[in-house]
């Protein structure tokens, strides 16, 4: 997700967002009215018709358009309704057919073309202040369609691409209190999600279909908006104190794809039973985290000689990293998981025919965290140009730490952890690279097992697996039945040891 994805999140989520009741008045010229400067504060303009009579305030050709970097991007929607409904409360009243009109020209194309949104005709109902407003939006059933396209002037033919969305039972709620700074807090349920996609290339055989559903979605997100003269500077924004924090979760999934690209297909769904993503935003820095559970692959076509089956208990990764410049030390991350990776006999049969490596699922698992400084705003294209170009060091690594390594195949197993410091004034000590001080311990079960049956199948020569095995014997320790372990360290003098033993 693009920093840019997050800003433009935050501005059209009033119109599907939205919260609890307080108990003040509001009216409808200031429920709008607050619309307005929440997107202007996130740098869009709005231009808009206003029609006012007997508590309803109807807003019609509604466009909201942003220039940033050169490129552009603008929406048109239809009519909205605000109905003051006499206890200080407003209906914000859609059409049941809702349309929405965007252009946009980015990197020299122009995309434009018509989205419909589509409900069941529910209001959402806005409470509170103008300086905390409330919104609540019950809906049973909606969808997004795409009602046509357009690309850099030639219409796309309609049996060329589609698009439907379709959420059943949205309960939407959201608090945006009003100030200096502004900040909403939201949450969101969904009892499903089901998407359809289909594109195909015109006159020709490449394309592809997607569709696929979500059950028992749940969004909370928390976001902070301060006032800068550029909304659209989005290292202005971070520094001034901008900050997202949104989790979403699902109970199950799954998705289905086929498609061509010329004379090959390919074919494969997967499914799981639930997953997390959770993002954050803030002058930290960004950082991402998604898991999923009980996932499985089959995948089919013609490049692959059978279909193919394939399941994870779960399937990770992580990463942070700081965005803006800073004198002070920043934090990242990474990280990956595949636990319980399963692969079908048929595979193992390729290269086990007599069945002789244990065939338990496979574990990869790499935990890295550590500090650092940037010395550049990363979202700054001006800055990012001069790094490219060599002119500027991007920053530099202050510490790392080895917080898991796991890797387990085939019945060996290797696991290890450790943590590094680095000098960056000297650059002599390692070729150029900044002097490390630290250790890291490793311990390897069951590799001589293996080495032994790879050696049996001939998928190894005894050669091979004899250097392998001085290897090992030069680096580790004996520490039980077929293991040994390895602490590797490298200590203020610049000297590098492997369990006492010095190798540099």
């Amino acid at each position: 997700m693009s920093i840019s994805f997050v800003r433009k999140l935050g501005a059209v989520a009033p119109v599907l967002l939205i919260a609890q009741a307080a108990h003040a008045d509001v009216t409808a010229q200031d429920v709008w009215a607050d619309w307005k400067d929440y997107m202007s504060s996130t740098g869009y303009e709005i231009t808009a018709t206003e029609t006012e009579s007997s508590g309803k305030l109807t807003v019609s050709d509604i466009t909201m358009s942003m220039d940033f970097e050169g490129d552009s991007f603008s929406m048109t929607m239809g009519s909205l309704d605000f109905i003051e409904n006499g206890n200080g409360t407003v209906n914000v009243v859609m059409p049941t057919t809702f349309p929405m009109s965007f252009n946009v020209n980015a990197d020299g194309d122009a995309i434009s073309g018509d989205l419909l949104y589509t409900h069941d005709g529910s209001p959402m109902v806005v409470s509170g202040d103008t300086s905390e407003m409330a919104y609540n939006y019950t809906v049973a059933t909606s969808a997004i369609s795409l009602a046509n396209l357009v690309i850099d002037g030639d219409a796309v033919p309609a049996d060329a691409i589609m698009l439907n969305v379709n959420v059943t039972d949205m309960v939407s709620n959201t608090l945006m209190k009003i100030g200096d700074v502004r900040s909403y807090s939201q949450n969101m349920t969904m009892a499903s999600v089901a998407y359809d996609f289909m594109f195909q290339e015109p006159e020709g055989d490449d394309g592809a279909a997607f569709n696929g559903a979500l059950q028992g979605l749940e969004f909370t997100g928390d976001m902070t908006i301060p006032e800068v003269d550029d909304p659209s500077d989005v290292a202005a924004m971070l520094k001034a104190g901008m900050a997202y924090v949104g989790g979403f979760t699902f109970e199950s999934g799954n998705t289905n794809v086929k498609g061509s690209d010329g004379p090959d297909n390919f074919d494969f769904q997967t499914s799981s039973n639930g997953g997390a993503i959770n993002i954050g935003l803030s002058p930290a820095g960004v950082n991402y985290d998604v898991t999923q559970r009980d996932t499985t692959l089959n995948m089919m076509g013609s490049d692959i000689p059978f279909p193919v089956s394939l399941s994870m208990k779960e399937m990770g990764m992580n990463f942070a990293m700081p965005l803006t410049k800073s004198d002070e030390e920043q934090d990242f991350a990474l990280g990956i998981a595949l636990r319980e990776f399963a692969v079908p006999d048929m595979l193992w049969g390729l290269i086990d025919p007599a069945g002789e490596l244990p065939r338990d699922p496979a574990n990869l698992v790499v935990d890295l965290s550590g500090k650092g400084k940037l010395f550049f705003d990363l979202v700054d294209e001006e800055q990012m140009a001069a790094v490219e170009s060599g002119e500027e060091m991007p920053g530099e690594v202050n510490s790392l730490s080895i917080n898991e390594i796991l890797l387990s195949v085939a019945g060996a197993e290797l696991t290890g952890d450790g943590a590094f410091t680095f000098d960056n004034t000297d650059l002599e000590s390692f070729d150029g690279m900044p002097a490390p001080e630290g250790e890291a311990s490793l311990k390897l079960v069951g590799a001589n097992a293996l080495i032994d049956k790879l050696i049996g199948m001939g998928l190894v020569s005894e050669d091979d697996a004899m250097g392998a095995r001085m290897m090992m014997g030069m680096f580790t320790v004996p520490a039980g039945d077929d293991t040994v372990t390895s602490k590797i360290e490298v200590n203020e003098e610049g000297h590098v040891l492997a369990n006492g033993q010095r190798l540099k």
